[in-house]
């Protein structure tokens, strides 16, 4: 078993996979938080799931895709701690994602509760096991089908899926473990440990290291180290002062003797491209005043730099113009839904884009299991970062997606190929934009806070049109090659409406543009076609599925598909544009618009459509 969250491994790791068979109960009736935590599910209609798939999916052994709100799981546990671990570490209980609603219950002892689909979180459940004897571990799961203020992407609230929305997925989606960890540790990204690594004209690493679980007025201290192919590269230190929880250390990552050939460099430093995805392994360590090893942890970062405020409409990777040839990748798979059947298959994903030429994509709709950002790290493979949106707007709506919204950026800060974010998709959850101050405020507002989490990567507010606040003008256009080639030749053809939806929202109030001004494309901003393309194949004419078969528009046969493909790909790179995003990766359910079947198979030659990228690619 694979540990789920790569990127971030203590030493020594102490930990026990919880994926596999647990008992299953729907309560349609929701009458089990009587007596379920106290005494157990019931034997009268319980059943086996394998997690982490969901109930709807074929691998989790029950298939059900009917609605049932409340779900609940069970199985036996035990404390990873023995002898003096039991007083020096603590047992966490750790998700990586539950949809939607999670309450946690050890031997009918409430645990804790966690709220959002599509994050991780942990719950730290020391003082309720001990290593002496089993525990049961009971988990009620709520996840309303019809609830369009709840943040679900592309999970269909009706009956059966259609279009571009797909089968739902309800609990735990992604692994859950148990790990043993120091009562005194280092915290990750989510937690707030950050490592900037844009800063290429001094060559330092500037980190932010949280520490958890210190007692008041205990000395400790953070050393960080770094190397570059086993050779150390450079160390930094900081006592942590009384008052704060985290230390903050600058490390010169510099090369200055016997560098790498066949490397990307730039003032000594060696830098992160798709050409070459360099990484340096980073270890973390936590000492006591004593200088005792409290905890450590191995972890990578990448060197690069992103630009796009060049006034020339460049998006810049390391300081040179980059035209992205991006595909839409929205992570579903046949048999297990939104999870991936295992960690290999996230980084085969990324690999077959590669072979046809992408270098990387707009994961659509959905916080990707943190294993392919993982890979992307180390594939060279770039990622813009985007929420599963909700479909209608409200208080609740606010505060439930300003949550989540935060904990995914915070999730994925830290990994170098994540180079935008993107919060909300063509408006969903908006549905009165152009009219309502408040939803344009709560967008704008949304531009801001990721910003304030991090200034590094440009915000791209709503993805495709009816822009508030943002800093790269995306559009989204399915027309053929030849209406999108008129459309992407200039500036103003670009900006014009697009599916019956203005580029950027416009004043509300002209004659008093202070209480709402609208906005507007920010001359030299970059420009890029965030979807287009969704070409599917006719269906034979005895293919049972042809009547749910569906494309945005319909290639006759794979040497058509090919044929499309090019001229709409030329349509965008020779226009006013620097990079594009082309609808889709694969097929999945119903919209069978894919370069690649549901399982994976290519419709066309891969290697034809590389070359259709790399001339796109000198093109743009």
């Amino acid at each position: 078993m694979e540990y789920p969250r790569p990127d971030f491994q203590r030493t020594p790791l102490k930990w026990a996979s919880l994926n596999g068979p647990w008992d299953f109960l729907f309560d349609d009736s929701d009458s089990g938080l009587s007596s379920w935590p106290r005494h157990g599910l019931p034997d009268k209609n319980k059943t086996t799931i394998q997690v982490p798939f969901a109930f709807q999916t074929a691998a989790s052994g029950i298939n059900d895709q009917s609605a049932h709100e409340v779900i609940w799981y069970e199985r036996r546990i035990r404390d990873l701690r023995s002898g003096q671990q039991v007083s020096s570490e603590r047992l966490l209980l750790r998700f990586g994602a539950v949809d939607y609603e999670c309450s946690v219950w050890v031997d009918g002892v409430f645990a804790g509760e966690h709220r959002g689909g599509h994050v991780p979180f942990d719950l730290e459940i020391s003082s309720l096991t001990s290593p002496e004897k089993e525990h049961r571990l009971t988990i009620r799961v709520r996840d309303s089908p019809s609830d369009l203020t709840q943040p679900r992407g592309k999970q269909y609230w009706a009956p059966i899926p259609e279009s571009i929305f797909y089968t739902p997925t309800s609990g735990i989606w992604q692994s859950v473990w148990l790990e043993s960890v120091p009562r005194v540790r280092l915290g990750d990204a989510s937690q707030g440990t950050l490592l900037r690594s844009d800063d290429l004209q001094s060559g330092l690493l500037h980190a932010r290291i949280v520490v958890l679980g210190r007692q008041a007025g205990a000395s400790v201290r953070v050393e960080m180290e770094a190397r570059l192919g086993g050779r150390l590269v450079g160390v930094a230190a900081s006592d942590l002062p009384k008052d704060q929880e985290f230390a903050l250390l600058d490390l010169d990552m510099k090369v200055k003797e016997s560098r790498h050939e066949g490397l990307d460099w730039q003032n000594d430093v060696a830098v992160w491209s798709p050409q070459h995805p360099t990484l340096y392994d980073l270890r973390l360590r936590l000492l006591d005043g004593s200088n005792t090893l409290l905890d450590e942890v191995h972890t990578t970062t990448g060197m690069r730099r992103l630009s796009w405020s060049n006034g020339d409409g460049s998006f810049r990777l390391n300081g040179q113009p980059i035209f992205q040839l991006l595909v839409l990748d929205q992570g579903y798979w046949p048999h297990t839904g939104l999870t991936p059947p295992s960690q290999q298959a996230l980084k085969d994903d990324i690999q077959r884009a590669q072979a046809m030429g992408f270098t990387g994509c707009r994961k659509h709709q959905k916080v990707e299991d943190p294993v392919f950002l993982y890979w992307a790290d180390r594939l060279g493979y770039l990622v813009w970062g985007e929420m599963a949106n909700a479909y209608a707007f409200g208080h609740e709506y606010i505060d439930r997606f300003n949550a989540e919204w935060t904990a995914a950026v915070r999730r994925d800060i830290n990994h170098p190929s994540v180079i935008a974010w993107t919060p909300v998709n063509e408006s969903w959850g908006y549905p009165a934009l152009k009219g309502d101050v408040h939803q344009r405020n709560h967008l704008r507002s949304l531009y801001y806070l990721t910003k304030t989490l991090d200034d590094s990567r440009p915000v791209n507010d709503n993805c495709g049109w009816e822009h508030v606040h943002t800093d790269l003008t995306t559009f989204h256009d399915y027309a053929d090659a030849a209406d999108l080639a008129r459309t992407c030749a200039s500036l103003d053809g670009i900006l014009g409406p697009k599916a019956d939806h203005a580029m950027f929202v416009q004043p509300l109030h002209p004659d008093n543009q202070q209480h709402d001004a609208g906005s507007r494309h920010s001359p030299g901003a970059p420009v890029i076609c965030t979807e287009f393309g969704g070409v599917n194949i006719a269906p034979a004419r005895d293919s049972p599925a042809g009547e749910r078969d569906w494309g945005y528009t319909t290639a006759l046969d794979a040497a058509d598909l090919l044929a499309r493909l090019e001229r709409l790909v030329m349509a965008v790179a020779g226009g006013h544009t620097c990079g594009l995003v082309y609808t889709q990766l694969y097929d999945i359910e119903q919209e069978v618009n894919g370069l690649y079947t549901y399982d994976r198979k290519a419709k066309i030659p891969p290697e034809e459509v590389k070359k259709i990228m790399q001339r796109a690619f000198r093109q743009g």
